[in-house]
């Protein structure tokens, strides 16, 4: 994760009515407010000053400069005086990065014995900052407003939320993904266009062949499993049959091999999220389990049976979340328990869930896998950690992408497991799962997801908004009735 360089550019919007003595009191205010904000850890991203804008060539170029600059994930624009909104008309015209309206002001208060008709003037925020409302919502441009005082907790917390979703969405727009074969023949929510979404977001999908794979698996030296080997003994519990003098330690070098294999392909060809297929192993002797629990857990996204859709959902919120340690995974709702008490969902995969959620006991362990028609494949086993967290859909409709997210509560797996050798999570679902679920399905949600500890529900709205697609949110206010009119209002927007 390559994000130390991501900028946040702001601005201040003024006019050369008053005086170049009030502009310079203008940028320097402007300056003062961005290096305020850079200041605070919790946004993530460089706060960097670009001074005031007064005219509509300056606000095109540097629009046009922001749009060519690979750093600048988003603009902060806030109104110091009055702006005369129709010179920002053909600026907002070419904008391509997110955009989010500061309504603040320079002072938190009213000076009240020493302000005149200068000050008033001066520090118009309230009056200027409706003028370039007006204008954003008659272009209807995807923005966020953010009301209050620059240095209020609620105030930087909104900001940084929204710089978390410009991350996300920035890294949609360079995203490469490779997909190891086909998705799970006959399945339908795996499907998308691949075409839209590169239009849409940026994400651009191509497939190889197993054999791609094949081919380096076997060029890998044996110093280099070795080395990788060392690690795994470091970081996990490895089972006895699995160590040096274990009868299935050629499984775990094996593995270990198919790990360093995928690694070199995905960076040498710049790719940020994969797949893959049971189906389609060709001539690998092992469905990738650790390597692809390890892979996820360096931030590259992962979609099984082909799912490219929510291998791309992975690594944007693996983005988002980059300095965060709640975790982030693929998953997938495998089983409930329905229980006169709590019913709760058991989520899972076969292989592929990712360490960032783990409890921190990994034990790596090679089990027989009941479908594929390959050798036992070697994984990390675990329970993740429990507390709030989401679970995320990305799903193509045929005219339109929609995301669905649903408020979860992780909790306690209290029984043990001793058949059942994989990574999993327990959850309860808000409101609770008969809602959720119902909610879920006609909504069109995915089986597979994106499961985070990280994000809250304003990081999604964020994003959805950024992107331009729509959402379905299940919390703990839902009701089904109101989900069915929401999505028949959704249908007939889309259709018009």
């Amino acid at each position: 994760m390559k994000l130390n360089k991501n900028e946040i550019w702001f601005v201040a919007g003024t006019q050369n009515l008053y005086g170049s003595s009030a502009l310079v009191e203008i940028e320097n205010n402007s300056d003062s407010i961005a290096s305020s904000l850079n200041a605070n850890k919790t946004i993530t991203s460089n706060i960097v000053s670009k001074g005031i804008l007064k005219s509509n060539n300056e606000i095109r170029n540097l629009f046009l400069q922001a749009n060519s600059n690979d750093n600048c994930i988003g603009l902060i624009c806030w109104m110091h005086t009055f702006s005369p909104s129709r010179m920002w008309i053909d600026g907002l015209k070419i904008l391509s990065k997110p955009l989010l309206h500061l309504h603040t002001q320079f002072n938190r208060n009213i000076p009240w014995d020493s302000i005149d008709m200068n000050y008033m003037n001066l520090h118009q925020s309230a009056h200027g900052d409706r003028e370039f409302g007006y204008l954003t919502s008659r272009m209807n441009i995807p923005r966020k407003v953010v009301v209050g005082y620059f240095k209020d907790l609620k105030v930087i917390e909104k900001i940084a939320i929204w710089n978390r979703a410009s991350i996300g969405t920035n890294e949609m727009k360079s995203m490469k993904i490779a997909r190891f074969g086909d998705n799970m023949r006959d399945v339908s929510v795996t499907e998308g266009d691949k075409i839209e979404a590169q239009i849409k977001f940026g994400v651009s999908t191509n497939g190889y062949g197993v054999s791609e794979l094949e081919k380096t698996i076997k060029e890998v030296s044996q110093k280099k499993i070795d080395i990788l080997l060392q690690e795994y003994y470091d970081l996990y519990q490895i089972s006895k049959d699995l160590m040096h003098n274990g009868s299935r330690h050629d499984a775990l070098r094996y593995a270990a091999s198919i790990e360093l294999s995928i690694r070199n392909f995905l960076l040498d060809g710049n790719f940020k999220a994969f797949t893959d297929t049971f189906e389609d192993l060709n001539g690998l002797k092992q469905l990738p389990g650790i390597a692809v629990q390890r892979l996820m857990n360096d931030g590259f996204g992962f979609g099984a049976e082909g799912d490219w859709k929510v291998a791309a959902l992975v690594r944007a919120v693996k983005a988002m979340t980059f300095d965060m340690t709640g975790g982030t995974s693929f998953m997938e709702d495998y089983t409930y328990h329905f229980n006169s008490k709590e019913n709760l969902v058991l989520g899972s995969h076969m292989l592929e869930v990712c360490p960032s959620i783990s409890n921190g006991n990994l034990s790596c362990e090679i089990h027989p896998l009941s479908i594929g028609g390959k050798d036992d494949p070697v994984r990390l086993v675990f329970n993740s950690k429990t507390g709030p967290a989401l679970n995320l859909s990305m799903v193509d409709l045929g005219d339109r992408f929609r995301l669905i997210v649903n408020e979860v509560e992780s909790v306690v797996i209290s029984q043990d497991l001793p058949k059942l050798p994989v990574a999993r999570v327990l959850w309860k679902p808000l409101p609770d799962l008969d809602t959720a679920a119902h909610s879920w399905i006609i909504s069109a949600g995915s089986h597979h997801t994106c499961f985070t500890f990280d994000l809250k529900i304003d990081h999604i709205i964020d994003f959805s908004e950024m992107n331009d697609i729509e959402l379905i949110i299940i919390d703990q206010k839902t009701k089904v009735h109101d989900i069915k009119k929401e999505l028949k209002w959704n249908r007939s927007i889309y259709k018009f």
